[in-house]
């Protein structure tokens, strides 16, 4: 669903279609619609309906040159395709993992799709990033929906899910996430943006000059298949420790059992802050800085751990090449940061974690910004 929009004097906002979206589960066609915002400082963002997708995110730097800084595809073929880690997509039901893809809500045990066995990553094999949202402008406020019906990957529930974007003259890109459900349900959404402020393309060598800083005195304890083990660890004397800054080169290879960072930091927050400062990024190169905040009281802070590294991964077979190859070709290892602000993993299976269930009558709120500024 869609409408013409009145387009404010300062933000300019434009529709267009993006590609053709061919459901797999029941073959049908649809287009997928791609949405531009930009402000009068040159700031523009891209999101599509597939997967609610921001897709780009262009930011002047210091010289007043722009790049764009989120991963990405050029085509819903790429997005479509296996080996797209959740480029810039709304994950959902259920963002991160659920331990044995198992909960129980009021006595009854539901198992849930285990698209990465025994677990479940990120709303299973067909989450929200994967579906076609529906959508409406209203002014330069874009608000997509998407309804997952009861069982859908095992859930509980028809959920009913708004995810609203906005661009401000400020250079913040507002994002908020609402669900309603009519039974009690699991859910935990996040946007899974993947970060460069030297540019998308620029690679683990940049990437390692950035400044990393987390509001954050404690992580989540996990296994080796990262499922937390109910237990808070405090950050103080640890190389989770990044309440200071620390450029990210010199602390990313000396994470125990990880080479980078893939781990839930627990934010600190005021007693009354509704939406508090999670995390703040600086590029010294290009002067470029990203900060967010967020009503959630965790983040998942993630250096592309999983993307292969080069071809030489592969043992020189062509055919077991799996590089991902983004807007402008090849992306690899490190290449990229994440900061997904969320509810604790598998929440819902550890009495000690934040409310992690909705029930009918209550609204699931997730505000998310990402402000952006130069550090001249």
């Amino acid at each position: 669903m869609k409408h013409a929009s009145e387009v404010s004097k300062s933000v300019k906002i434009r529709e267009e279609i993006f590609d053709q979206f061919v459901d797999p589960t029941t073959g049908q066609s649809s287009p997928v619609w791609k949405i531009t915002w930009t402000n009068s400082n040159n700031v523009s963002t891209e999101v599509i309906t597939y997967g609610a997708t921001i897709t780009s995110i262009k930011v002047p730097d210091k010289n007043g040159v722009c790049e764009d800084l989120v991963m990405g595809f050029k085509d819903i073929k790429g997005y479509q395709g296996r080996l797209n880690p959740y480029f810039g997509a709304t994950v959902g039901r259920v963002a991160n993992r659920i331990g044995n893809s198992r909960f129980t809500i009021n006595g009854t045990t539901y198992a849930v799709s285990a698209n990465l066995p025994p677990h479940q990553l990120h709303g299973g094999f067909r989450g929200f990033d994967k579906v076609n949202w529906d959508y409406i402008i209203q002014d330069t406020k874009v608000t997509m929906s998407y309804l997952s019906k009861d069982k859908e990957e095992g859930f509980p529930g028809d959920l009913i899910t708004h995810v609203s974007f906005i661009l401000t003259e400020s250079n913040e890109f507002k994002i908020e996430f609402m669900a309603h459900t009519t039974k009690p349900t699991f859910v935990n959404l996040t946007n899974h943006s993947y970060f460069n402020l030297a540019g998308h393309n620029k690679g683990a060598a940049e990437l390692y000059k950035h400044v990393v800083s987390i509001n954050a005195d404690q992580t989540t304890d996990v296994d080796k298949d990262s499922i937390p083990s109910g237990k808070l660890l405090k950050v103080a004397g640890t190389i989770f420790d990044l309440r200071i800054p620390k450029v990210l080169g010199d602390v990313i290879h000396k994470i125990p059992g990880y080479d980078g960072y893939d781990h839930n930091f627990c934010i600190t927050k005021g007693e009354y802050q509704e939406e508090s400062f999670v995390a703040r990024v600086h590029h010294p190169g290009s002067g470029r800085v990203l900060e967010v905040y967020s009503n959630q009281p965790g983040v998942q802070f993630y250096t592309s751990n999983g993307i292969p590294e080069n071809a030489k991964d592969f043992k020189g077979n062509p055919k077991n090449l799996q590089v991902i190859i983004g807007k402008d070709g090849p992306y690899y290892k490190h290449g990229a940061l994440c900061l997904e602000t969320q509810n604790y993993p598998d929440a819902i299976n550890h009495p000690g974690f934040p409310k992690a269930i909705l029930n009918p009558g209550e609204t699931y709120r997730h505000s998310l910004i990402y402000k952006f500024s130069v550090d001249k």
